[in-house]
């Protein structure tokens, strides 16, 4: 049976704009159907909801291309081992999926376009199971991590710092899944603020959000000597290693995590290009990491930290929102640039650097890890 990108996506481009319905609907009948996997998802079924429509998307619209779709696909098989997730529980999944799609797409609907789902959903589901089961050889499903300290920056704002019990591979950008013991079954992701280091400890920035079950817990109620449970790496948002272009980096709020971590690893690589990070806040205080930023950029002289604050009216620094605040300067056309925040100020900056002339395949972008 050969994949047919365009009948899926032709057809799937009809259930988009009914997104809360379907998944709605689609729990609704694997649960029906299947009620021994209710136990295996959180409470609260609403960031799951999210979380399966976005995932859906992104390997819809990824079937022309194969080998990020492979890499996407790999990723989320190793990660869904933590849920428990074994490879008989793909036909129920599917089975579901068909159905939802079949019913909100039901105008269009037809024997071709059923077939071309089944032919995606099965290849989708091999490269899952099959990545799963070569990581079962060589890495835990999930990890036990000590929470060896804990700083309070902001009333909203932690950084705590981890140590896993086992060694962690991970590449300076990527984000992990975090599970608190006072959420059972309750998984958040959080970008990893640090490049590897010989002791295995990572940090995370943490912000909390109303009614943000996990980010909430991390920030006010997590102390040293805890313990967390996290996920295996995930995320695309590398350093191009062999590149020799400057950088910019785009940072909105906590959205500072991964990119502090990718300009660590520059900085460690021995490369000495000038990189420019914009690091903008709401208000002064909410640049929580400045002084530490600050000590970087006094070791690495090719490093510029430009703080940016967009609503304070007395700050007397640079002001303003950070995809006009990119438009100050001179063209970032020959540069890589990194950025991550808030996902209305992510695409904005990437919009607004592609008008200015930088090619979108140095655009490399990631949303604010966490609750929202």
């Amino acid at each position: 049976m050969s994949l047919n990108p365009r009948l899926v996506k032709e057809s799937f481009s009809v259930v988009e704009p009914m997104a809360d319905q379907a998944t709605a609907y689609f729990y609704g009948r694997l649960f029906a159907e299947n009620p021994y996997l209710r136990g295996m998802f959180p409470p609260a079924m609403d960031v799951q909801r999210d979380r399966l429509f976005s995932a859906l998307t992104r390997i819809v619209w990824s079937l022309d291309s194969p080998d990020s779709l492979a890499a996407f696909l790999g990723q989320l098989g190793r990660d869904h081992r933590k849920y428990g997730v074994l490879a008989e529980h793909y036909t129920a999944v599917g089975n579901a999926l068909l159905a939802t799609i079949r019913r909100f797409a039901a105008d269009v609907w037809n024997h071709e376009i059923e077939a071309a789902w089944v032919s995606a959903y099965t290849a989708a589901a091999n490269l899952m199971i099959e990545s799963a089961e070569c990581d079962s050889g060589v890495s835990p499903a999930w990890w036990l991590a000590e929470v060896i300290d804990h700083e309070q920056r902001h009333r909203d704002i932690a950084v705590l710092t981890l140590r896993p019990t086992q060694r962690l591979p991970y590449t300076p950008g990527q984000y992990i899944n975090v599970q608190t013991a006072r959420w059972p079954r309750v998984w958040r992701t959080f970008s990893i603020a640090n490049a590897p280091r010989p002791d295995n400890t990572i940090r995370l920035h943490v912000r909390s959000v109303p009614g943000g079950w996990v980010s909430t817990t991390l920030t006010r109620h997590t102390r040293i000597g805890d313990t967390l449970l996290l996920g295996p790496p995930m995320g695309t948002m590398a350093p191009r290693e062999r590149s020799l272009r400057d950088v910019l980096c785009v940072a909105g709020g906590t959205g500072l995590a991964p990119l502090k971590a990718i300009i660590e690893f520059i900085v460690a690589s021995g490369r000495r290009p000038n990189i420019h990070l914009l690091y903008g806040a709401r208000s002064a205080e909410e640049l929580y990491d400045l002084p530490d930023l600050i000590r970087m950029e006094s070791s690495f002289p090719w490093l510029r930290v430009l703080p940016v604050v967009s609503d304070q009216l007395s700050y007397d620094g640079m002001r303003g929102c950070l995809p006009e605040v990119t438009q100050r300067f001179h063209s970032w056309a020959e540069h890589d640039v990194y950025v991550c925040g808030p996902p209305s100020m992510v695409n904005e900056t990437v919009r607004r650097l592609q008008i200015d002339g930088v090619p979108l395949s140095r655009i490399h972008r990631d949303i604010v890890q966490g609750e929202r």
